[in-house]
């Protein structure tokens, strides 16, 4: 299997992509990448790699591409001016067919906009979703989309979503019939927007899907449903202070402990468990979104992902090409629609108004 690496993306550089990157490599034998960026930017970290991880370095190629796509640049920029940026050329190898994904942890936007042109989507989706999996309990996880592509999301779009994460669910997850809910200010029928009453409506009346209807925001991580669908604006929210809030409580329980000598001696005996509770909520282990509905493998990373949460990300991708992700997307939903083809044709599930989409604004 091979992976092809944006590795100019992110937050902290060069460094965190390229050891995040060596290590999925070992832990996955089978697995090369192809590196783009600045030849020898690349060349240099990875003669500085740690020992433990240059045994891979003959499995990291380099693929120079001189260009850089800052986080500050439009996506009309990007597809006008960065054909040979690190993301685009990352972005054409898997379209051509020499790697099997793309993962990159660079400008959301400018992602978007490329991999939707050189890529195309899957079974007429007009715009891809983004949507990553969150920690629910008893070990479990939930899919949540969108997370940011589509800032307004009409009812077709969010039945669009639905589909999309009940597919993931249930092949990546292997879940027999995953759980659908959409993402509501309250449980009665009576509330919300119109779109997501209008979605609500169009998602009962579809055979075949485990619906559970609307859902409040303290039911994501309960473990009762296993997709929860939201448009971007809501979605990037409540990922973001899901993640904010993971990290004050742990930098809370710390400083509480470390408050007083007799609490820093209970703490010393609750090591142990506080390590498995951080490690258990740490959002660098579920780093790695899928752009679903594209005609290929692209997984976002989180602009800020360390080397670890990198290598998180890459194992994301591996799993989506283990399972033929896109493959059954377009068989899938289009199974769904003649399925169903009263309610999409009745009701017009099939597509989004070409008037809303703007290259400066992919969330629309």
């Amino acid at each position: 299997m091979r992976v092809a690496i944006d590795a100019m993306g992110g937050d902290l550089g060069p460094r965190a992509t390229v050891q995040g990157a060596a290590r999925a490599l070992l832990s996955q034998p089978r697995l090369s990448a192809c590196l783009f960026g600045p030849r020898p930017l690349l060349a240099a970290e990875i003669a500085a790699l740690p020992a433990d991880l240059k045994v891979v370095a003959e499995r990291l190629t380099l693929c120079d591409a001189p260009r850089v796509i800052d986080q500050a640049m439009k996506p009309s920029q990007a597809l006008r001016e960065a054909h040979d940026s690190s993301m685009a050329m990352m972005l054409d190898d898997v379209a051509s067919g020499h790697a099997d994904a793309g993962v990159s942890a660079g400008n959301t936007g400018a992602l978007m906009a490329l991999a939707r042109r050189v890529l195309g989507t899957v079974a007429s989706i007009p715009r891809p979703a983004i949507s990553t999996a969150v920690p629910t309990r008893e070990g479990g996880r939930c899919y949540l989309l969108d997370l940011g592509a589509n800032v307004e999301a009409s009812a077709a779009r969010l039945v669009d979503f639905a589909l999309m994460g009940e597919v993931m669910a249930r092949r990546v997850d292997g879940l027999a019939a995953p759980r659908v809910a959409l993402l509501n200010i309250g449980v009665e029928g009576t509330k919300g927007s119109a779109s997501v009453r209008e979605a609500d409506a169009l998602l009962r009346d579809m055979s075949g899907l485990d619906y559970r209807g609307f859902i409040e925001g303290d039911g994501i991580y309960s473990g009762r449903v296993d997709v929860v669908v939201c448009d971007g604006f809501v979605g990037n929210a409540v990922l973001k202070a899901s993640e904010g809030l993971a990290r004050m409580l742990m930098e809370r329980v710390q400083a509480t402990f470390d408050a007083h000598w007799s609490s820093r001696l209970v703490g010393l005996l609750a090591r142990p468990a506080l390590r498995r509770l951080k490690r258990e909520l740490d959002p660098v282990r579920y780093n790695g979104a899928s752009l679903l509905g594209l005609n290929g493998i692209v997984v976002k990373s989180h602009g800020g992902a360390d080397a670890a949460g990198f290598g998180y990300a890459v194992g994301r991708a591996m799993q989506e090409v283990d399972q033929a992700l896109p493959q059954h997307l377009a068989r899938e939903l289009d199974q769904w629609r003649c399925a169903n083809a009263s309610v999409a044709c009745g009701r017009g599930v099939s597509g989004a108004d070409p008037r809303r989409m703007d290259a400066d604004n992919p969330q629309r």
